[in-house]
């Protein structure tokens, strides 16, 4: 069906960094490290307060924000031309002026539209989330098709339409994966048979390496170093999938079940892995390890069912043995903030009240936007849940992730945007 078009939200709120720590961009879905913290630090006080600077209303989408070069970058759908598409943007990331925007795909998504947080239909517009890697963006559209626009100016350099390039398979309710850059290598997956996870070189679109038969899901790759090995992995229907970065030889896999849907990307620490996923799937750690030139995998814990540890698309972040995140299956505006300690899967504490929302790590504090638009402050503390401050931001549906780049916190909804400072 075609989506009606709704206003989205994008708000940026500015916050002070502590002297002497690196401000970072934020290039890419969950962050420079693909695992939704930064090094950057939030100065706060006992009398911190938003105040906003500026609003700027755009289209629908659950695509997140990526900030580089003095950017903001997102995708959302537009009338052009008499037609309903989906639209990659480039806002100035200071004012919330609009630079440019320019068509990537048409926008015709299975599912319904925004009827507030409780309703989880899925049809209110783009939900990849653009990768800037150098003088250029990158966005996979829900139809498959990857295209390659030149950040200052939004020109198209190249694009691959991945199910006629690759023999591509979509899957239910379309693409949501956002690809992973790292030098000039962009990675995805949705190729067919012997090219399911593709590296692409990111100045001409040419194959660097393909591999593998397995089938995407709606989670986005991540690329780690373990035991001194550059990799990607993939969350695919058959589990975690390992390629070595440079080459795409295997490296190792993890079986982990799909059913429906599968929107958490993995989640690192250390040398152990979580992944987890709704629809009764429920989470799963396991251990990575490097004998000679083999790597094995060893599972640690899984535990079936929506609860404790089953998650419906908002990854956690982890931190010194813990992973922190809105951890639920369905539980829109209700939805609990969770403390798990990786290695045993245990549930150190939970907050209820933040439904089906998104968080990143920000030094020491979780910075959650909840799917109701509130953002909320909290100590990385594993003994208990505390709150630092908390403020309305937004009103609609808050399903994407925040952004952090050079001390301003960017997050979006599905019908306003504004900016804050936190003074």
């Amino acid at each position: 069906m075609i989506v009606r078009t709704k206003l989205m939200t994008l708000v940026m709120v500015a916050s002070g960094i502590s002297a002497g720590v690196f401000a970072e961009n934020w290039p890419q879905y969950r962050g420079p490290h693909r695992d939704g913290i930064t090094r950057s630090e939030l100065a706060l006080s006992p009398s911190t307060k938003a105040k906003q600077l500026w609003k700027a209303p755009t289209p629908n989408g659950f695509s997140s924000f990526s900030v580089d070069g003095g950017r903001a970058f997102t995708v959302v759908s537009r009338e052009m031309g008499g037609k309903l598409v989906e639209v990659c943007i480039a806002l100035d990331a200071a004012t919330g002026k609009e630079i440019w925007a320019v068509p990537t795909g048409v926008a015709k998504y299975p599912g319904g539209g925004d009827s507030g947080t409780e309703n989880n239909k899925g049809g209110d517009g783009p939900r990849s989330t653009p990768t800037v890697s150098g003088s250029h963006v990158f966005v996979y559209s829900a139809d498959m098709v990857l295209s390659c626009l030149d950040a200052v100016t939004g020109k198209t350099v190249w694009s691959k339409d991945i199910i006629k390039d690759f023999a591509g398979r979509n899957i239910e309710w379309k693409n949501a994966m956002s690809p992973a850059a790292e030098g000039n290598v962009l990675y995805l997956a949705g190729g067919g048979s012997g090219q399911a996870m593709l590296a692409l070189n990111a100045s001409s679109g040419d194959v660097v390496w393909k591999t593998g038969d397995e089938t995407m899901t709606h989670s986005s790759p991540v690329v780690t170093t373990l035991d001194g090995v550059r990799q990607v992995i993939f969350l695919m229907q058959s589990g975690l999938v390992a390629r070595e970065a440079e080459t795409g030889k295997p490296l190792w896999q993890f079986g982990f079940p799909y059913r429906t849907s599968t929107g958490c990307l993995p989640v690192v620490g250390g040398d152990m892995m979580f992944c987890t996923a709704g629809y009764d799937v429920g989470g799963a750690a396991c251990e990575v390890a490097k004998t000679g030139n083999s790597f094995t995998t060893k599972q640690l814990w899984r535990v079936k069912g929506n609860s404790p540890v089953g998650s419906l698309w908002s990854p956690p972040v982890y931190k010194e043995g813990y992973v922190y995140g809105m951890i639920s299956f369905k539980k829109f505006a209700t939805g609990p903030l969770k403390c798990v300690e990786l290695k045993t899967g245990l549930v150190k504490w939970e907050q209820p009240g933040f439904g089906a929302g998104n968080v990143i790590l920000v030094g020491k504090h979780l910075v959650a936007l909840t799917d109701s638009g509130e953002v909320v402050i909290v100590e990385a503390n594993p003994e208990t849940y505390k709150e630092v401050t908390r403020f309305k931001a937004v009103d609609g549906k808050c399903w994407s992730t925040p952004a952090f780049a050079d001390g301003k916190l960017f997050v979006r909804s599905t019908k306003e945007g504004a900016c804050f400072e936190l003074n």
